[in-house]
């Protein structure tokens, strides 16, 4: 074989490579413009809330054309139910379900979901998007009602799991009823939150941190008290 017949074929074999990263990279394309629409939807209504979040807004974040938006979400509020089930699920889970998988200490961990909320000035002023959501929407769209509360389904599930694996461990008081607590907490954590965003004030947030951690601690079996 020839040296100008073995470059030949080192640049055939390195051109069809090339090619088939593209097509792969058009094969992922779809899945980045629908995350891409997820993503700047999610970020504009949390800005404006679901009504008056801006279609052109989302358009223009996302680098994307109408006829992509409604390829992909047949309507706005196909869209909206999208940034439920894809965008705020998984941040609620990730922030209070996974962290409550197989702990020591059910209370320990609590607290430490608590103490992890953000006080960030911008978050603050913004609040919670699943209360923001649940707020304005559940009264309007029962299909938006029905997707958030699986979400706080979840949420408080979760928590009360937790506790009850406390009690069978001799960790939280007998005397607490588990989905009442979990109840109680999301209470207090969302009420903190509309609190503190009315206020515009982190410190509101703050106060309500230390308050729901106090809480949590009086949760205790008394011989457990000295660990929180």
């Amino acid at each position: 074989m020839t040296l100008v017949i073995r470059r030949y074929i080192l640049v055939g074999m390195l051109a069809a490579r090339k090619n088939l990263k593209r097509r792969a990279t058009r094969l992922r394309d779809p899945e980045r413009t629908r995350e891409r629409l997820l993503q700047a939807a999610s970020h504009e209504i949390y800005r404006s809330g679901f009504q008056s979040a801006s279609l052109d807004t989302i358009l223009a974040s996302a680098g994307v054309t109408k006829g992509a938006l409604y390829y992909y979400f047949k309507s706005k509020e196909a869209l909206g139910y999208a940034v439920v089930e894809e965008v705020i699920a998984p941040d609620v889970h990730g922030k209070w379900v996974r962290p409550l998988q197989s702990v020591k200490d059910p209370i320990d961990a609590l607290i430490g979901a608590v103490q992890r909320i953000s006080v960030r000035p911008a978050d603050v002023r913004g609040g919670c998007q699943l209360n923001n959501l649940a707020q304005e929407m559940s009264p309007l769209d029962a299909r938006f009602r029905k997707r958030l509360a699986r979400v706080f389904h979840a949420w408080r599930e979760a928590v009360a799991s937790v506790l009850r694996e406390g009690q069978t461990h001799g960790s939280v008081r007998r005397d607490v009823e588990p989905a009442d607590a979990a109840g109680l907490l999301i209470a207090m954590v969302e009420g903190y939150a509309s609190l503190a965003k009315n206020a515009q004030d982190p410190k509101v947030m703050k106060a309500g941190i230390r308050n729901i951690v106090g809480w949590l601690r009086s949760l205790r079996a008394p011989g457990n008290r000295k660990r929180g």
